[in-house]
């Protein structure tokens, strides 16, 4: 690094300037323990980020500042950075995303405050094809990550049962999220009426206990499966990103048993991990999303009423 705060990362020249500006006050992590983190982070985070529309939810003051959610890519961004137009009817214009494939470009995205990288389900060459279908557990007041186990374990269950697999992560903030991967020739018309039928299926099982539905008011004493993100517009938070919470809390990849074994002991906590946690998991076990990026498994009927593998 050189004295004015420029760092050569991979051959880019990155100027990266406060990195002793504390970004979580509560738990009193500074902007350069985050990179940090992302760096140690970036060969398993960066699969999940290559060739994905990125939405960046950005806090360029820390957690407790002033917040923006921003799709564009800046216009200040490097020249070397890539990005991927995507026409917008609201604007009647195109949005140029940024496109993290390589260290450089996270770094860079983190230094300009996005703490948190959300991504789109599909990739920037094929912008109706989704790689997933994904369904965020949000749980409403008076439920927690432990009500978000059980609905977790049902759509397990309930996909199983049509012989297709499924992958479980904390979303870092309150809740879980459940994936399961398609990486075939599919598209949002298939996904997203799917992922609502499961969801209202669901619903409908347990009344008391699940929501489909968006509205706020719906959500009190359940869980909302919230199947609204299967669409080519949203995004879903990236497997390994920091969250902007009073501490600085992963979303992170699971193993089933470890979601099994939280409600056994009734204990939401052992679910909850922070970058340094998230490090030591990733040298134990590798990457429990990975077959996220390679499994293959079809949709064979519309609207839900039959699911198959391939």
């Amino acid at each position: 690094m050189a004295a004015d705060g420029q760092f050569d990362v991979g051959g880019r020249r990155l100027q990266i300037r406060n990195l002793n500006r504390v970004v979580f006050p509560n738990a009193g992590t500074t902007k350069g323990e985050l990179l940090d983190y992302y760096v140690r982070i970036a060969d398993t985070m960066l699969p999940h980020l290559r060739d994905r529309l990125l939405h960046m939810h950005r806090y360029p003051e820390g957690v407790e500042g002033p917040r923006f959610w921003q799709k564009g890519c800046p216009e200040h961004r490097p020249e070397w950075l890539r990005t991927a137009p995507v026409w917008s009817r609201e604007k009647r214009a195109n949005i140029d995303y940024c496109v993290v494939n390589e260290l450089a470009a996270l770094l860079w995205a983190v230094n300009i405050g996005s703490v948190e990288l959300h991504t789109s389900l599909h990739l920037r060459h094929d912008l109706h094809r989704p790689t997933v279908i994904a369904f965020d557990l949000d749980p409403g007041e008076g439920t927690g990550l432990l009500d978000c186990c059980e609905v977790a374990l049902r759509l397990r269950e309930l996909f199983g049962s049509l012989e297709l697999r499924s992958f479980v992560k904390t979303s870092g903030s309150k809740g879980l999220q459940v994936y399961v991967p398609l990486n075939g020739d599919v598209s949002y018309a298939q996904t997203k009426p799917v992922s609502r039928a499961v969801a209202e299926l669901l619903e409908a099982e347990r009344p008391d206990a699940v929501v489909s539905g968006m509205a706020r008011k719906l959500r009190a004493g359940k869980v909302l499966v919230d199947w609204s993100q299967n669409t080519e517009h949203k995004s879903m938070v990236c497997a390994y990103s920091v969250r902007a919470k009073r501490r600085p809390t992963v979303s992170t990849p699971l193993e089933w048993r470890e979601a099994e074994e939280a409600l056994d002991r009734g204990d939401g906590g052992l679910l909850v991990f922070e970058m340094g946690d998230v490090l030591e998991r990733v040298g134990e076990h590798g990457d429990l999303f990975e077959r996220v990026l390679t499994v293959r498994q079809r949709l064979t009927a519309p609207a839900g009423q039959t699911l198959t593998s391939a």
